[in-house]
C-alpha cells in the first residue's frame, strides 16, 4: 500500500530553479536565492515532505570548476535555504553518456534511494526540459518553472508548469491524496514487441491506481513486458487466436485459468490491436472468477465484459490503449505526458559505442514490412558517403542479414545486443532507420527520432512510432495497402525497394539530432 500523501518529498534543480543561474558557478558569494524560495521550502519541511537537489554540474568535467568549489556552492545554499535531506549532483559533460547527468534519471533513483521513498512518490522541479525528462524517465511526477533559458518548447511539452518557485512548492499541490488503489488488475497484451511497447503508457495509468498490477503477455513480447515501468510481474501465455504458432490445447487452457484463478484479480484489462478480438480471453478470465473485464469490442459481448469500448477511432494505438484504460477508471495522472518510457533501471550497453551515429536496423519481425535487403545495404553506403558512422543491429538470429547489410561500410552488432542492451544503444543514437517493427517503437521510447521505411500494410496513423520526430518513406499508395499481409503480396515489394537511398541520408538530417 503506497503511502497516504501523493508526494513524500521534494527533488529540485539547483542553477535557475533553487538560485539564479550563474554558469559553471564556483563562487559561494555569487548566490542568489530566487525570490520565496525560503519560506516556500520551509513550509514544506514544516509538512514533513523531505527535500532534496539534482544537479547538472557539468564544469567539473570541463575543467572549469572543482568538487570542492560545487561542494562549498552548495554549503552556501544551505546556509541561505536551510538544511536539505540529501544532494546529488553530476560531473559529467553531455558527451561522457553518464546514466546521472539529467535528462538521464540516476540522480532522481539516486535522491529517492537516499531518502528512503519511492520516485513515483517525488516530484522533480526544474526549469528546463532535462528535469522534465529526467522526472518521466524515474517515473517522478515533474513541475516545469520557467525562466529565460528555458525553450518555448520545453514549455509545450512539460505536463505541469508553474510560474514560480513559490507556487511549484505549493503545499497543496503536493499533499494531494493518491487515488484509493483498485486491488490487483491483470491487463493484458500478448502480442509482440512493438505492440507491448506501444501499449506502456496504459499500463502505467493502470499501474497509478491499482495496488499489483500482473502484465499477461505472450512470449513474442516477454522481453518487451520486462522492460516496461508500473509492472509487478508477468504471466507469459503463447494465446492460439493471436500468436501465429500458438496451438489450441484443452489442459492448457485449464492450465490458464486456474493460474488466473490463483491470482486472485479484482479485474483485468485486455489490450487488443484494432483488429483482434478480446472476447475469447474474455471468456476465460469470466472463467476464471475475475469479476470486472474491461476491453475494446465492437462485437456483442454478452456477459463477457463490464466495460465495452465500441468507438474505434483512427488514432495512434497507444492512444487507443489510453482510452480503454481510462474508460476502465484508471486515468493518466496529469503529470505523465503519455509518451512510450522505459524502466528508469536499465544498464548503459557493453558495446563501446562512437561518439556521434545512426543506427540502420533492417530485419522485421513480420516479412512484409521488411526491406529489401539490398536496398538496406545499400542506405547504409549512402549514410557511410555522407559522413555518417552506422551501427547494423539485429538479433540473434539475423546476424547473416546485419553482416550482408554492414559490409557497405556499417559496424555489425547483429546478436551482439538483447532487447534491453539495444534500447541503450538506440537512445545514444542521432537517428534509426528501420522498418514498422518492435525496434522502431523501442527508439520512441528511448526518445531517438526515426526514419521509417513503412510499408503502407497496416495504417500509418495507428502505427507511426510514436511521440518522437519520424519522417515516413516508402511508396504508401503500393497494392499491399491495409492488407495486413505478413508477405509481400506484390513482386518486386514495390513499397520499400523503391526508396531511394539519398531520402533516406535526407530524411536523417531532417528529423536526426
Amino acid at each position: 500500500m503506497r503511502q497516504a500523501l501523493r508526494f513524500g518529498a521534494v527533488l529540485l534543480d539547483r542553477d535557475g530553479t533553487l538560485v539564479h543561474d550563474v554558469p559553471y558557478n564556483g563562487d559561494p558569494a555569487l548566490v542568489r536565492p530566487v525570490p520565496g524560495a525560503r519560506e516556500a521550502l520551509d513550509r514544506l519541511r514544516a509538512a514533513g515532505l523531505k527535500l532534496a537537489v539534482v544537479s547538472n554540474q557539468s564544469g567539473v568535467a570541463r575543467g572549469l570548476i572543482t568538487p570542492r568549489q560545487v561542494e562549498a556552492v552548495n554549503a552556501r545554499v544551505e546556509e541561505l535555504l536551510g538544511p536539505f535531506d540529501a544532494w546529488v549532483w553530476c560531473p559529467h559533460a553531455a558527451e561522457d553518456r553518464c546514466a546521472c547527468r539529467k535528462p538521464r534519471p540516476g540522480m532522481v533513483l539516486e535522491a529517492a534511494r537516499r531518502l528512503g521513498v519511492a520516485p513515483r512518490d517525488c516530484v522533480l522541479v526544474g526549469d528546463i526540459g532535462a528535469d522534465v525528462e529526467a522526472a518521466l524517465a524515474a517515473g517522478a511526477a515533474p513541475v516545469l518553472v520557467p525562466t529565460a533559458a528555458t525553450l518555448p518548447a520545453e514549455v509545450d511539452a512539460a505536463p505541469i508548469v508553474a510560474p514560480d518557485l513559490p507556487s511549484a512548492l505549493s503545499v497543496e499541490r503536493l499533499q494531494q491524496p493518491h487515488p484509493v488503489p483498485r486491488g490487483r488488475v491483470l491487463v493484458a497484451r500478448t502480442d509482440a514487441t512493438g505492440d507491448v511497447i506501444v501499449t506502456g503508457p496504459a499500463i502505467r495509468a493502470v499501474a497509478e491506481h491499482a495496488s499489483h498490477v500482473t502484465l499477461m503477455c505472450g512470449p513474442r513480447g516477454r522481453a518487451a513486458a520486462e522492460l516496461l515501468p508500473g509492472v509487478d510481474d508477468l504471466f507469459e501465455w503463447r494465446v492460439p487466436w493471436i500468436d501465429p504458432d500458438g496451438v489450441v490445447d484443452r489442459s492448457d487452457v485449464a492450465r490458464v485459468v486456474d493460474l488466473v484463478a490463483a491470482g486472485g484479480f479484482d479485474e483485468a484489462v485486455v489490450f487488443t490491436s484494432f483488429h483482434q478480438s478480446a472476447l475469447p480471453l474474455a471468456l476465460l478470465l469470466r472463467m476464471a472468477g475475475v469479476p470486472r473485464v474491461s476491453a475494446h469490442s465492437t462485437d456483442y459481448p454478452g456477459a463477457l465484459l463490464d466495460v465495452r469500448v465500441t468507438r474505434d477511432d483512427d488514432v495512434p494505438e497507444a492512444e487507443r490503449a489510453l482510452g480503454l484504460a481510462a474508460d476502465a477508471g484508471f486515468p493518466l495522472p496529469a503529470w505523465d505526458d503519455g509518451r512510450l518510457r522505459l524502466r528508469p533501471d536499465l544498464p548503459e550497453p557493453a558495446v563501446p559505442l562512437p561518439a556521434s551515429y545512426v543506427v540502420v536496423h533492417p530485419g522485421a519481425s513480420v516479412p512484409a514490412r521488411a526491406c529489401p535487403p539490398e536496398r538496406m545495404r545499400a542506405h547504409v553506403a549512402a549514410l557511410v558517403a555522407a559522413g555518417r558512422q552506422v551501427l547494423v543491429t539485429g538479433g540473434p538470429d539475423e546476424k547473416a542479414l546485419t553482416a550482408f547489410v554492414a559490409e557497405a561500410g556499417g559496424e555489425d552488432l547483429g546478436g551482439r545486443t538483447g532487447l534491453a542492451e539495444l534500447a541503450g544503444v538506440l537512445r545514444h543514437a542521432d537517428a534509426v532507420v528501420v522498418a514498422n517493427t518492435g525496434p522502431a517503437h523501442l527508439a520512441a521510447a528511448v526518445g531517438t527520432p526515426v526514419v521509417s521505411l513503412f510499408a503502407p500494410t497496416v495504417p500509418w496513423q495507428r502505427w507511426r512510432p510514436f511521440g518522437v520526430p519520424t519522417a515516413r518513406l516508402g511508396d504508401q499508395s503500393a497494392a499491399c495497402r491495409s492488407t495486413r499481409a505478413t508477405a509481400c503480396p506484390v513482386p518486386g515489394h514495390p513499397c520499400l525497394s523503391t526508396v531511394d537511398s539519398q531520402a533516406v541520408v535526407a530524411a536523417v538530417a531532417e528529423v536526426g539530432r
